[in-house]
């Protein structure tokens, strides 16, 4: 597997474990603030998007902080449906998917721009990723406690390690796949 690929693996594990905890919460509890004034799932979910979509347009070519993100926008209250919610969040990971789906691991030593800052691309999707992966760790942490005793685990649950190390065994290697797992967790 290519460098790239294996990066765009990740995104789609951690897409998928904030896919799935974002689906567990109400419409209601998308709004509430986080235990001690926290950011609420619904301004997590914003600037996450915000950020893909401002980092990943014309990725190669402009600069990752567009004049046209307002990014303290992300982190006030506002009046969104869960399905315009949605509708942002689906957009800012297909706008980080088109780009990387681009990449080839020949790319990796060229240079992008994020905020003036000339990054080497690996050096940029490192730090991306890196960034979705401690905002969709957020997201599943305040998600875990609203749901309290009705959550469903997102990763192997209490007593299940030989249940799922035998399904490993038969093929469930990759990033992928475990974003596959997540979405019917206790089947074969």
């Amino acid at each position: 597997m290519s460098v790239v690929r294996s990066i765009e693996g990740e995104y789609k594990r951690y897409k998928a474990l904030a896919d799935a905890a974002i689906a567990q919460v109400t419409d209601e509890e998308l709004a509430l603030a986080a235990a001690g004034g926290g950011n609420s799932l619904e301004m997590m979910i914003r600037h996450v998007a915000g950020n893909l979509h401002a980092r990943f347009t014309d990725f190669r070519t402009s600069d990752g902080e567009k004049p046209w993100r307002k990014r303290d926008d992300e982190f006030e209250p506002s009046a969104l449906s869960r399905g315009e919610l949605l509708e942002m969040w689906e957009t800012g990971w297909r706008t980080l998917f088109d780009a990387v789906g681009e990449l080839r691991d020949e790319d990796l030593a060229g240079t992008v721009n994020i905020r003036r800052q000339p990054l080497r691309i690996d050096e940029a999707l490192h730090r991306s990723l890196a960034h979705a992966a401690y905002h969709v760790g957020q997201i599943v942490f305040v998600a875990k406690a609203m749901r309290g005793d009705t959550w469903r685990c997102l990763s192997i649950p209490r007593g299940a390690s030989e249940a799922f190390n035998r399904k490993a065994a038969s093929g469930m290697q990759t990033a992928g796949a475990h974003a596959d797992w997540l979405k019917n967790p206790l089947s074969s």
